[in-house]
């Protein structure tokens, strides 16, 4: 039974893989067992969840996915190369402190000590994303492409994961009274340290098979044949099976199959194929390669 909010349930009320399946399936996200059970024994046990796989295997959808089958707010810290603790914790707004101070001193506000205190109160704090969802019950933290931030950051991120709390200076120590669901996701562009790894429990994201990527076209777009699925699925795997600088992943194919039915396709007809390529192969280099072999002949 779910608790009474809106039907929605709690964590401790998703009692095994297989029904959180089901809840993922009802948000049109198609779960193979072994991410099901690594998922829910992330929930279960209260640990991030690391999400290994190549881009567009449907890592970020599952966070968002389970944000909703949750009923938490998807809270996002998408990673990039120099991103430090100010810009994922915390911040202060100076512009807003600024007009305090103008303020304070037109009213003949002089006490520096007061001045000072009213100056680092909570309500000048800018929460970023790692603070945002540690204030946030419930929550799911997706801590997005963490192999395109720092080694700085990873260490950082992992003294954050460890006990869920946040020192700031003016204010004090911030601790979590509900832990966010973290998911953290990598798309393998570099190793990341097994010390944030030893943290989470891992899964690698394959693509899918076959019959699951024609489920997910056919579960995604309901106008979608099953013939029309087959084929660009059947494409889709030759395409991965090529030697390509980015083989593309289910959302590519989403993509793909949206364009065609777009123009009214119902088959893959090879000429409408080659004409929206671009919505499954971004690289100049992959379409010449898929084009020149006769990939995206009829399945």
């Amino acid at each position: 039974m779910l608790r009474e909010t809106g039907g929605i349930p709690h964590t401790s009320e998703i009692d095994s893989p297989r029904r959180l399946a089901e809840l993922l399936d009802e948000h049109a996200y198609l779960a193979d067992e072994g991410l099901a059970t690594a998922c829910f024994l992330a929930l279960r046990m209260g640990r991030p969840l690391f999400l290994e796989g190549e881009a567009g295997v449907g890592k970020t959808e599952l966070a968002k996915t389970l944000a909703a089958v949750l009923g938490a707010p998807l809270i996002r810290l998408q990673c990039y190369e120099g991103l430090d603790a100010a810009q994922a914790l915390y911040d202060w707004d100076f512009a807003r402190q600024i007009l305090h101070l103008k303020a304070a001193e037109a009213a003949g506000i002089t006490d520096a000590a007061r001045l000072e205190g009213e100056l680092y109160d909570r309500r000048f704090l800018i929460a970023r994303p790692l603070l945002k969802a540690l204030e946030t019950q419930p929550s799911v933290l997706l801590v997005d492409e963490i192999d395109r931030g720092d080694d700085e950051f990873e260490a950082f991120l992992l003294e954050i994961l460890s006990d869920y709390t946040i020192s700031i200076p003016e204010l004090g120590t911030i601790r979590a009274e509900r832990p966010p669901v973290v998911v953290v996701t990598s798309n393998r562009t570099r190793d990341v340290h097994d010390a944030l790894k030893r943290r989470c429990l891992y899964h690698w994201l394959e693509h899918p098979s076959f019959d699951r990527e024609v489920s997910i076209l056919m579960r995604r777009l309901p106008g979608c044949t099953a013939a029309l699925a087959e084929q660009v699925a059947r494409a889709a795997e030759r395409l991965r099976a090529a030697d390509l600088a980015k083989p593309p992943g289910i959302a590519e194919t989403l993509d793909w199959a949206e364009a065609l039915l777009t123009l009214g396709a119902r088959d893959l007809d090879p000429g409408l194929a080659a004409a929206t390529l671009g919505a499954v192969l971004k690289h100049r280099e992959d379409q010449a390669v898929a084009l020149r072999n006769g990939i995206l002949g009829r399945a």
